[in-house]
């Protein structure tokens, strides 16, 4: 018999209500600075590289270190929120990026469980179809669509 139910573990209604209500007062805080982009213009502006982030960096070590070198054509107070906003974002980033991770992982496992199952139904309609069973036949062809007879993953047989 093959693992099942990788993942007991199941949101409790506060629970997921405290989750979504934590993800509308992040949108909330977070509208100010949203920007939509177009296709075009994520392909134009894009995102700076590793190298270009290097690049970034020395010269506000630069700037900082030795302001007399620094161009006087730029405004350096918005260079400096610029690069702040830029770390804060990353960071806020990294971690929802983390929380998408983890919700990805334990929705997989919740997949994968529900698969088993219904095949473990669909293989237990086919036994009852076979003993002519009442029922099971319209059930048995209803999902006997999901099963191609060239895949290599064939529905199970009793």
């Amino acid at each position: 018999m093959g693992l099942s139910h990788l993942n007991n573990k199941h949101l409790t209604a506060a629970q997921l209500t405290d989750a979504k209500d934590a993800l509308t007062a992040l949108e909330a805080s977070l509208q100010d600075i949203q920007v939509n982009l177009s296709a075009d213009e994520r392909k134009k502006y894009g995102s700076i590289n590793e190298q270009n982030k290097l690049f970034v960096n020395k010269v506000y070590d630069f700037h900082n270190n030795a302001p007399q070198l620094s161009a006087q054509d730029i405004d350096w107070t918005e260079y400096e929120k610029d690069y702040t906003s830029r770390q804060n974002y990353e960071a806020l980033i990294a971690r929802m990026e983390a929380l998408i991770t983890n919700l990805k992982n334990a929705k997989i496992l919740h997949d994968y469980d529900n698969y088993q199952d219904a095949l473990t139904d669909y293989a237990y309609s086919n036994y009852k179809l076979g003993t002519n069973t009442s029922g099971y036949e319209v059930k048995v062809n209803e999902l006997k669509q999901f099963f191609s007879r060239t895949s290599q993953e064939s529905p199970p047989t009793t």
